[in-house]
C-alpha cells in the first residue's frame, strides 16, 4: 500500500495534469538541496523516495578508481585501495560508495527551502505540459468556457489551461458573460517567463471553416470544398466553394433549404454577413463573382506577375462593388489573392483619352492665349482645373455651368471667345485687324472662298490690261462687284482707289 506522501503526490499530479514521477524528483531533489544546505558538504548526494513507506533517504556517494592517476575530485572520488580499507571487503572499480546522511536534524528552514523548491518544479513541469499539450494544436477549434473579464480581453478556460482573447480577436457584435461556453480558435502558444502564453480567437476565418463542416454535410464528407475565406469579424464574410460532383449545386448545398443552414452559422456569429461564392479557375470570372453583389463589365489582367486586375463597373454599380468604407473590393482581394483596381465606365474613358492624347502629343496650350477672356473668368476656369484650351474646347455646355460662378451670358461668351480663338466666325461678325491681310492656306494650299475669288477676278483684270497694251489701245478701269462684296463681307475698311492709267477717262 501507498504512502500517505505518495497518496498526495498522486493528488497532486492528477490536478495538474503531470506525471507523477515529475513530483517525485522535484520532492527528492528538495530534500538533496536541504541536506546539503545543512550539512554545508560539496559531496554529491542522491535521494531516495520509499513509496511503501513515504520515508526519504539522501546518500552521498563516491566513485571508487582503480589508480591513483585517475583522481580528479578527491572529495567525490576514492581508490580501490582505500575503499577496500573502508569497507573491509571486495570492492570493484566503477562501484559507488554510498554514505548515508540523518535527515531527522533538518529544521524549519530547510523544509521551507524543500517546499519552494518542489513547488517551482511543479510549476516548470505544468507550463511544459501545457505547451506540449496545444503547442501543435494552432488553428484547431476548440471549446472553451468564459473564466472572467480582464478590461477588453476575456480570459476562458480550455480545459488544461487557460487562454487570453485580445480585443482585436473579438467580434464588435460579441458580448459573453462569465460561464458562457463558445468555441475559439487556437491561435499560438508562445513560451514566457511566466509560462505558456495561449492566445485564442474569435475572429480568425477558421472559426466559420469549422462551423460551415459541422453544419453541412457535403463539406464535411468533402464533396463540396472550401477553397477560400476572406473575413472581417463583425462585419462580413465572403467564402468560395467548389464541388467535386457535378450533381451537387455548392452554393445550394451551404445555404440549405429556405437557407437553414447558413442562418444557423450566423445565428452563432451574432449577425454576420455571409457571401457565398461559386469558386472558379478562371480568375477573371471568379473575380466578377467575389465582386457580388455588384454587376461587372468587365475584367482584365493588368499584371500576371504581381497579380493585379483591373475591374471595369458601370457608373451606377460603382459605389456598390467598393462597398463600405472600401469593404466588398477589400474582402474580394483577399478572397482572391490579387490586387484589384475597380474602376467606373467614365474614369475608364478618360484615362484612355488621356492615353491617347499623350500618344499623339497633343497640344496643350494655356488658356491664357484667349484674349477674349477676362480676368475673371480665366479665374474661375483655373480654380476649376481648366488650364488649357483644348480641355476647355472638350468640355460640354453641362460641365461648364458646374463650374461657381459661370452662367448662361458668361457660357456663351466663352463659347464665342472659344470660336474666334480657332478661327470660326459666324456671318457678320467682325474679325481682327489681322484678318484681312492674313491669307493662310486651309487644307493642301487651297485659299478661303472669298479671297480666292478676289484673287480670280485680279488675274483676270491683269489679264484684259495685258491684251490691250499689246493692242494699243485704252482700258477702262471698272470696279469690280464680287471684290466689292467681298470686302464688305469681312467688314475691312475699302482700299484707296488706284489712279487711272493714262488715257483712260474717269468713269
Amino acid at each position: 500500500m501507498s504512502s500517505a506522501l505518495y497518496q498526495s503526490i498522486e493528488m497532486l499530479s492528477r490536478e495538474k495534469n503531470i506525471d507523477p514521477e515529475i513530483v517525485v524528483h522535484a520532492v527528492e531533489e528538495a530534500i538533496v538541496l536541504a541536506t546539503r544546505k545543512y550539512y554545508k558538504s560539496q559531496q554529491t548526494m542522491r535521494g531516495e523516495l520509499d513509496r511503501e513507506t513515504g520515508e526519504i533517504h539522501v546518500y552521498a556517494y563516491r566513485t571508487v578508481l582503480a589508480t591513483d592517476e585517475e583522481m580528479t575530485d578527491p572529495i567525490n572520488q576514492l581508490t580501490l585501495a582505500d575503499a577496500q580499507a573502508e569497507l573491509g571487503q571486495e570492492v570493484e572499480p566503477g562501484s559507488e560508495l554510498r554514505t548515508y546522511l540523518d535527515t531527522r536534524p533538518l529544521g524549519r528552514i530547510a523544509a521551507q527551502l524543500a517546499k519552494q523548491v518542489i513547488f517551482q518544479k511543479v510549476r516548470d513541469a505544468e507550463r511544459d505540459t501545457v505547451f506540449n499539450e496545444y503547442a501543435h494544436r494552432e488553428k484547431e477549434v476548440l471549446s472553451a468556457t468564459v473564466k472572467r473579464i480582464e478590461g477588453p480581453d476575456l480570459v476562458v478556460d480550455l480545459g488544461k489551461a487557460e487562454a487570453r482573447m485580445p480585443r482585436r480577436e473579438q467580434s464588435r457584435l460579441e458580448s459573453f458573460t462569465v460561464g458562457e461556453r463558445i468555441r475559439v480558435v487556437l491561435l499560438k502558444v508562445d513560451r514566457t517567463a511566466k509560462g505558456p502564453q495561449v492566445l485564442v480567437s474569435r475572429a480568425a476565418p477558421e472559426l466559420v471553416q469549422n462551423l460551415f463542416q459541422s453544419e453541412v454535410p457535403e463539406i464535411y464528407d468533402n464533396t463540396v470544398v472550401i477553397r477560400a475565406i476572406a473575413r472581417e469579424a463583425g462585419e462580413r464574410t465572403k467564402i468560395a466553394v467548389m464541388s467535386r460532383d457535378k450533381d451537387v449545386d455548392p452554393v445550394g448545398a451551404c445555404v440549405g433549404m429556405k437557407g437553414m443552414r447558413v442562418q444557423s452559422i450566423i445565428r452563432e456569429l451574432r449577425g454576420e454577413k455571409i457571401d457565398i461564392i461559386e469558386y472558379s479557375e478562371e480568375i477573371t470570372t471568379f473575380a466578377e463573382k467575389a465582386l457580388q453583389p455588384a454587376k461587372v463589365s468587365r475584367v482584365s489582367i493588368v499584371d500576371l506577375a504581381n497579380k493585379q486586375l483591373e475591374v471595369i463597373v458601370d457608373d451606377t454599380q460603382l459605389s456598390l462593388a467598393i462597398g463600405k468604407k472600401g469593404q466588398n473590393v477589400r474582402l474580394a482581394a483577399k478572397l482572391l489573392g490579387w490586387k484589384i483596381d475597380i474602376k467606373s465606365e467614365e474614369e475608364k474613358r478618360q484615362e484612355v483619352e488621356q492615353q491617347m492624347t499623350s500618344m499623339s502629343g497633343g497640344p496643350s496650350t494655356p488658356i491664357e492665349q484667349i484674349s477674349e477672356l477676362g480676368d475673371s473668368i480665366l479665374q474661375k476656369l483655373v480654380a476649376a482645373g481648366i488650364t488649357t484650351v483644348e480641355s476647355l474646347a472638350d468640355m460640354t455646355p453641362e460641365q461648364l455651368e458646374e463650374i461657381p460662378g459661370i452662367g448662361e451670358k458668361t457660357l456663351e461668351r466663352i463659347s464665342i471667345a472659344v470660336r474666334h480663338y480657332f478661327g470660326e466666325y459666324a456671318e457678320g461678325e467682325a474679325r481682327p485687324a489681322s484678318a484681312e491681310t492674313a491669307v493662310e492656306p486651309t487644307a493642301a494650299g487651297e485659299l478661303p472662298a472669298a479671297d480666292e475669288a478676289v484673287a480670280d477676278e485680279a488675274t483676270e483684270t491683269k489679264a484684259v490690261a495685258e491684251t490691250a497694251a499689246e493692242a494699243d489701245a485704252p482700258v477702262v478701269d471698272e470696279p469690280i462687284p464680287q471684290v466689292e462684296a467681298a470686302a464688305e463681307a469681312t467688314e475691312t475698311e475699302p482700299a484707296a482707289e488706284e489712279d487711272s492709267p493714262a488715257g483712260a477717262p474717269d468713269a
